[in-house]
């Protein structure tokens, strides 16, 4: 997700509504397109592209006016039909404040649930790109968590209802309880996952001093069991540096934080196993416990209705050890389990050593080495369970 322009309105692309872009830069002339080198880029790599498009502009002399607005939708029309399919459009808060505006050192506040219009905006965005998802504390596709520490909460639910802050007009991006988007709510009118944004560097633009306070691996890995772990998806900031690239020591930590995801996830030990499930629904092949461990996210095992609290088995020819668990479940049916326990076999009785609440669309556990020849998945919710994957993993050392 690029973001294409901040708050200090400058365009990395040369948007025919302003001068104030790369078009009146030194940079390849003005020849140059940062989004199209980048969306192209994302392409050539399997990528996809998505775009950031502050609300607020500090530059901009209309900023505060209704012409603002109009200069706004223009702009999302450019990023929109100029470079591909864009996968999601990510908006900020952004209120407003101090600024340039044309010359005007001023500060200029708004109304941010009436100011922007959102409604005439979100319509826009799905005439031009229909299957582009929408970002913001009030959604509607994809809600932020609450905080920038990338840390989505415990439980996760992809459920969620924006509430309107007191003082503030109408849900809008910048106007809600945020704290509550951290862990949604189990009975959310809406279906509204969670994403957590967090910066690889201390700040979210490039400074040379912060070179040596890079997140290393180990710290990125901890981010991701506390995002993805939980259901949410991670957005990790990455600034380019004055020479336009990934600085040298964030890709390190990038590259190091990789290799340990897949020497990970590179085995799934439960592959060895024989499984047994409590409950299949109408005894088919289409539902039985196997279908956690075929790779494939659009079969699941599956209960008889009224069965909502079910069991699975993974049994081991000889001990083996874990320190992962791996839980999704098929969100197509939505998030159907409430609570989630696993026990081992120990001195011949079940002994539980995780639990918690949410699976989505992807729970994982991390925690001291397990060594045991059975494991147990107890799930419990209100209607049959759709588990689609399960996993048992081992960190390297």
């Amino acid at each position: 997700i690029l973001t294409c322009k901040h708050h200090d309105g400058f365009c990395l692309w040369p948007s025919r509504f302003t001068e104030h872009s790369v078009a009146s830069s030194s940079w390849m002339d003005g020849k140059g397109d940062v989004v199209k080198q980048i969306a192209e880029a994302c392409r050539r790599h399997g990528l996809k592209f998505g775009v950031y498009l502050s609300p607020w502009d500090r530059n901009h002399p209309r900023y505060g006016f209704p012409e603002y607005i109009t200069y706004y939708r223009d702009q999302v029309r450019e990023l929109l039909t100029s470079y591909g399919p864009v996968f999601e459009i990510w908006f900020d808060g952004a209120w407003g404040g101090d600024g340039y505006y044309g010359g005007a050192r001023e500060s200029r506040l708004i109304d941010r649930g009436t100011y922007y219009g959102w409604e005439e905006t979100l319509r826009l965005i799905r005439e031009l790109q229909p299957q582009c998802m929408i970002f913001s504390d009030a959604g509607p596709d994809v809600r932020w968590n609450g905080n920038e520490h990338g840390i989505a909460g415990d439980p996760c639910w992809a459920t969620y209802t924006p509430r309107v802050r007191d003082g503030e007009s109408a849900v809008a991006p910048g106007t809600t309880v945020y704290q509550e988007a951290n862990q949604g709510h189990r009975d959310g009118r809406h279906w509204m996952p969670a994403e957590c944004d967090v910066s690889i560097r201390p700040g979210w633009f490039y400074h040379a001093e912060q070179d040596s306070q890079v997140r290393d691996p180990a710290n990125l890995v901890d981010l991701y069991y506390q995002s993805v772990g939980r259901g949410s998806s991670l957005l990790l900031n990455l600034p380019p540096d004055r020479r336009g690239r990934i600085h040298e020591d964030d890709v390190r930590s990038l590259a190091g934080f990789r290799r340990i995801l897949d020497a990970t996830f590179a085995h799934n030990l439960a592959a060895q196993a024989e499984l047994s499930a409590s409950n299949v629904r109408g005894g088919s092949a289409l539902f039985a416990a196997e279908r956690v461990l075929d790779g494939d996210r659009a079969t699941y095992w599956s209960t008889d209705d009224g069965a909502g609290e079910a069991s699975l088995v993974v049994s081991f020819d000889a001990p083996t050890t874990f320190d992962v668990v791996d839980l999704r479940e098929y969100l197509p049916l939505g998030q159907r389990v409430d609570t989630w326990a696993l026990d081992r076999w120990r001195d011949g009785e079940w002994v539980e050593f995780a639990a918690g609440q949410a699976i989505g669309s992807r729970r994982l556990w991390r925690g001291a080495a397990v060594t045991t020849d059975r494991v147990r998945l107890r799930i419990a919710g209100p209607v049959c369970p759709a588990i689609s994957e399960f996993g048992l993993y081992r960190q390297p050392q």
